[in-house]
This record gives structure tokens, sequence and C-alpha cells, in this order.
């Protein structure tokens, strides 16, 4: 048996930055290592795992992907993530790379940390973290403070708190960054970018490498073997939520909320998508992804939405006996109203 460390790549961004896409290219452009992948979805739909597993890439089977759907995997280590890498490592054919996509919502820092357990430690190291920005949303100022007016505000209110939760995550998972791909960077012009690359700099006061990217096209010879060990630097990568409540209270993501639309068959799927772009702006829509069933197609349509931006592309044929169903995940934060988003959405139908 091979007794040494099997490195393991955390990837980690917010919602809609493109990590299953890097992921997917990464899979199938890998050089033949086996790869194991461990997704952890947010919501009760494994999309994610759905389109990785379509792939085709021989050296990352079915068998070698492996979906953690009970909640984030920063809260259920113990209970999820632990138990399914011991399952991993006691395999015959043990992988050659593990690869970890985070969901959205999750803090990379707890995760990390888990790689010192004793079960862990002497099996795998973290070679990377690795965190996917969308370079478009970020352009557009949706992570970025006002300062003028945050301090304009604060000479009226000594109490002011202006830190968005969603600001703060945003900021963790640079911190915890070895690697920042800016993603979908063909979206924005040059100054654009330079401003991107400001503003992502001054959320973290480590000084990760940066890198551009379109697509999620990165190399694998850049994604993988960065051999940096970063369980052993976790204690300089700490987040918002752990400088803030190191008593070891514990935290969750009641910020958030998601829930599944199932629709039948689409047939007109531009005049639904342009329809759909409306509900995501009235709602404030924070992310929407899943399957669309086009009548007289046999492929399945994914549909990918980040805020009114919707992408779409047909992914795989359907299986046979695979029943053909329109399914949605919708995320936004916990004051989305679920009832009048989900019948809004059905109305299109």
């Amino acid at each position: 048996m091979n007794q040494e460390k099997i490195p393991a790549t955390v990837i980690t961004g917010f919602l809609g930055a493109g990590k299953t896409t890097m992921i997917r290219n990464l899979l199938q452009n890998a050089g033949g290592k086996k790869i194991a992948l461990i997704i952890n979805e947010f919501g009760d739909l494994g999309v994610d795992g759905d389109v990785l597993k379509g792939c085709g890439a021989e050296n990352c089977t079915e068998d070698d992907i492996i979906e953690l759907t009970n909640g984030c995997i920063c809260c259920t280590v113990a209970d999820d993530f632990i138990p399914t890498m011991t399952k991993l490592l006691e395999r015959d054919a043990r992988p050659d790379h593990i690869v970890i996509e985070t969901s959205g919502l999750a803090l990379p820092q707890p995760l990390v940390a888990a790689f010192n357990w004793p079960d862990i430690r002497t099996h795998v190291t973290v070679d990377g973290v690795i965190t996917v920005v969308d370079s478009a949303a970020v352009a557009a100022g949706r992570f970025a403070d006002d300062h003028d007016a945050v301090e304009a505000r604060r000479v009226e209110d000594d109490s002011l708190d202006h830190e968005s939760p969603i600001e703060e995550l945003f900021e963790d998972q640079l911190t915890c960054a070895d690697l920042i791909v800016l993603n979908k960077t063909d979206l924005i012009d040059v100054d654009g970018l330079g401003r991107v690359r400001a503003e992502v700099a001054s959320r973290t006061e480590r000084k990760p490498t940066i890198i551009e990217a379109k697509n999620g096209d990165v190399p694998a010879a850049v994604l993988l073997g960065l051999g940096i060990g970063t369980e052993g630097d976790i204690v300089n990568r700490k987040s918002h939520h752990e400088l803030e409540h190191e008593d070891g209270t514990p935290h969750d993501h009641d910020e958030f909320d998601s829930f599944v639309v199932e629709l039948g068959p689409i047939a007109e799927p531009a005049a639904f998508v342009d329809a759909l772009k409306g509900v995501i702006a009235e709602h404030d829509v924070l992310r929407l992804k899943g399957f669309v069933d086009v009548p007289g197609k046999p492929m399945r349509l994914q549909l990918q939405a980040v805020g009114s931006r919707i992408d779409t592309y047909f992914d795989r044929a359907w299986a046979p006996g695979e029943v053909r169903a329109t399914r949605l995940v919708v995320i936004g934060l916990h004051e989305m109203d679920e009832t009048i988003v989900r019948k809004a959405i059905e109305a299109l139908v």
C-alpha cells in the first residue's frame, strides 16, 4: 500500500462563481490521475453531482463522486465529512488526488481544520485551498462597500454595523485561499478587471496568488500540486465567525434558504429563461440552478443563474428509464418568501 499522503484540494467560492464548471474541466483534463470527488450540495437537489457524473471523465467514475447533502459541510464535519473520508481511505484502490467542492455558503476554515484529525492527518494533506470568484458580480459592486456613505452614516449613528453575512462569507473564503481564481473575466473589460483585482486583494490581509479564467478553464497543473499543506497554517486564516466566537458556540446559516421547484416540460426554453429573469430580479433570488425538460430534445437542458444572468446548455442525454422533469433549486436570503417565489416560477409554465 502506498503510504504517501494523498493530496486534497478544497475548492470554495461564492454562489455561482463557477466551481462546478471548473471542476468539470479539471476532471476531463487531469492527465490520467485517479480523482475522488466530494461534493457538498446546498439544497435538496444534487445538481452539481449530476453535472459532474455526466462529464464522462474516465479517471473519475460515478463511484468516485460522493455527495454530502445533509447540510453545509463546515457544520457537519464530524457527522458527514470525517466518516466519508475514512471510507474513502479504506478503499483498495486509493485515489491519486481528492477534490472537495464546498457549497457556496460554506466556511472553508472548519473543513481544512478537520484534516488535522488523527484518522486523517496521517493519510491526507491539503494540497491547497482554491477560491473561485465571480468577477462580473464583483465588478458590478455586489460585494463592494461604499466607504464614504458608510462613514457618513457612522457619524450619525455610532452603533451602525454595515457588514452583511454575505460580505463576511466572501472575505472568509478569500482569507483561507492559497489560490484565487478570478473567473468569468470575459464578461468584463480591462478596467473592470483591474477594479476586481483591487477589491479582492483588499478583502484579505494574506496575499494568495490570483489568476484569471474564462468559463472555469484552468489547467489541471495549475490547480493540482500546490503542495501547501494548508492544514498546518489554519491558525493564520481565521474566519469572522472564529474571531467573534472563539468560545466554541456553534454557528448556522439561517440567513440563507433554499427550496426545489418541480415543473413539467418547457416547450419554449428561451421565453422561459427571459421570464425567469424577471422573477429573479423582483424577488432578489441569489442563485438558481437545475435541469429543464425540453419536449422533443433527447438531452437535458442545464440552467444556471447568478442574479439575472442565466446560462443554459444541453449537458447529457436523458438516461433510459429516467423520469423527465424540470427541477430547479432556488437559493436566497432568509427573508425570501418561498410561497410567492414558487408560485411566480410555476406561473411561467
